[in-house]
């Protein structure tokens, strides 16, 4: 039998505590910057509601009001959804048949005079609601995640390989304003 000296056992421990404090701090670090890319904030996008950006480049989807020509809310079709191309010098691009029938599309639903219902082609198990509140008299869009009301401005959808058809998506970071007026991220995993 081998006898450990108290002073190697010591040691020892020590090693594994550091060991066990790096990994968990590498943990942490990844869980606070889900992504390696550095995504741009939109600024000064007409009608903007929320925006979507995701892995794996920084092209940024844009979800904004649709208004007809007469000023009014398309109720049809209330919100209109294109790519702000970053990674190609900031062009604004329609979605192709592809993204818009399957990915990032959304479909939506009529629920009252300024309130409607919808949600993204590619995940319908989140329902979204966009609604002209009496405060500003503007329209925003609420969701309903663990049990708190968020008015949404931004979503990040984080996908780690995967192919085209299936990417691998992680989880979805939804961030937006909660009924305190506090600044609130929520996080769905998705498996």
């Amino acid at each position: 039998m081998y006898k450990l000296s108290f002073k190697y056992l010591r040691k020892l421990l020590i090693v594994i505590t550091i060991l066990v404090n790096m990994i968990s701090q590498n943990l942490l670090a990844q869980s606070k910057n889900p992504s390696p890319l550095n995504f741009p904030t939109p600024k000064n996008i007409d009608n903007m509601l929320f925006y979507v950006q995701r892995d794996p480049n920084i092209n940024t989807a844009i979800y904004a009001l649709n208004y007809q020509e007469n000023g009014k809310i398309n109720k049809s079709d209330p919100i209109k959804a294109y790519w702000i191309r970053y990674a190609e010098k900031g062009e604004k691009k329609d979605f192709n048949y592809i993204q818009r029938k399957f990915a990032y599309g959304i479909e939506s639903k009529i629920l009252n005079n300024e309130e409607f219902e919808f949600q993204f082609v590619s995940y319908k198990k989140l329902q979204l609601t966009l609604k002209k509140i009496d405060s500003d008299q503007k329209y925003h869009v609420f969701v309903n995640i663990n049990q708190k009301r968020i008015q949404v401005e931004k979503i990040f959808v984080r996908i780690e390989g995967g192919s085209f058809w299936l990417p691998n998506v992680k989880y979805v970071e939804v961030t937006g304003i909660d009924t305190s007026n506090k600044t609130i991220t929520e996080r769905i995993l998705l498996k």
